[in-house]
């Protein structure tokens, strides 16, 4: 077992210990960085502390790190496969799949069907080669890592922006502009833990960027590019500038276009290979549920 050792940055000061373990890249969840509290893998300055400790510069963090082997059961892989190679590849994902387990989804996920595919890396068992997610309700492409070299060069491309990430969002409303750029942080919502907004007691840097594929009566058809990858990020910042996300329940518009779920979904993919220097792109058209709600938004029938 792995031993984590890092001393709290002046930058750091004040925050929270779990919060400061989750964005450490060994860890890089706050599932896990709640874990690890629990079970006592966490010391600071050699004492155990709450996860709502908040450190002092200069404090020595040591974490006993799980080792990292496969704790989910094998699931059938029912998923698209658009590409894959040794080291790596990317599925396409249905709405309604939950990526990694989590409280009250310990199996049917998509992680379980990503080990018949030999995805690795990470010290999280329970989100093997995981290097990005999607919300259960959101569509498409997640490339996953086959090794432990690959996972780290993923997660290294995507902490330096350097993995495009495009969606389609069908939003309620009309743009002011054809394009732009929201930076707003966001975080857990300061009254209501299970939502992200910008009223919150935590930001953290969030910036997306959007362009109009077309424009409607009442809609608009954006391709949205994420620099960061916030929880929620695409539907709180355009809900936030006024262009809620069409069938989202929780931040946008609830009954819209017969929508059972966000119009958001996944679309495009573009990466430098993390051992072969290619450039790997990989794309994904609409599903049958968004491509018939594009087609009412587009005669105006909003039924």
């Amino acid at each position: 077992m792995a031993t984590l050792r890092f001393s709290v940055a002046d930058a750091e000061a004040g925050s929270r210990l779990d919060k400061a373990l989750a964005v450490r890249d060994e860890i890089a969840s706050r599932s896990l960085a709640e874990r690890l509290l629990r079970e006592g893998a966490v010391r600071v300055d050699g004492a155990l502390r709450p996860k709502s400790h908040r450190l002092e510069a200069g404090s020595l963090v040591e974490v006993e790190l799980p080792k990292a082997v496969a704790a989910l059961e094998l699931e059938p892989m029912s998923v698209p496969v658009l590409y894959l190679d040794e080291h790596l590849f990317v599925v396409d994902k249905p709405a309604g799949l939950t990526v990694h387990p989590g409280a009250g989804a310990r199996q049917g996920t998509l992680a379980g069907q990503l080990l018949s595919l030999g995805a690795a890396g990470g010290v999280d068992p329970e989100r093997p080669g995981i290097v990005h997610r999607l919300d259960r309700d959101t569509s498409g492409l997640l490339v996953v890592a086959r090794s432990e070299e690959a996972h780290r060069a993923l997660q290294d491309a995507i902490r330096r922006r350097a993995v495009e990430r495009r969606y389609l969002a069908l939003v309620r409303g009309r743009p002011r502009s054809r394009t732009g750029r929201i930076d707003a942080r966001i975080g857990r919502d300061r009254r209501d833990p299970t939502r992200r907004s910008l009223d919150t007691d935590e930001p953290r840097d969030a910036v997306t960027h959007f362009e109009v594929v077309e424009s409607m009566a009442e809609h608009a058809l954006l391709d949205v590019r994420l620099e960061t990858g916030r929880t929620h990020q695409i539907r709180v910042h355009l809900a936030a500038i006024d262009l809620p996300v069409s069938g989202d329940a929780q931040y946008g518009v609830r009954d819209d276009l017969g929508l059972t779920r966000q119009f958001l979904h996944a679309h495009r993919l573009r990466f430098r290979h993390p051992v072969t220097d290619e450039e790997i792109e990989v794309t994904s058209p609409l599903p049958p549920d968004l491509e018939a709600a594009l087609a009412r938004a587009r005669t105006g029938d909003g039924s």
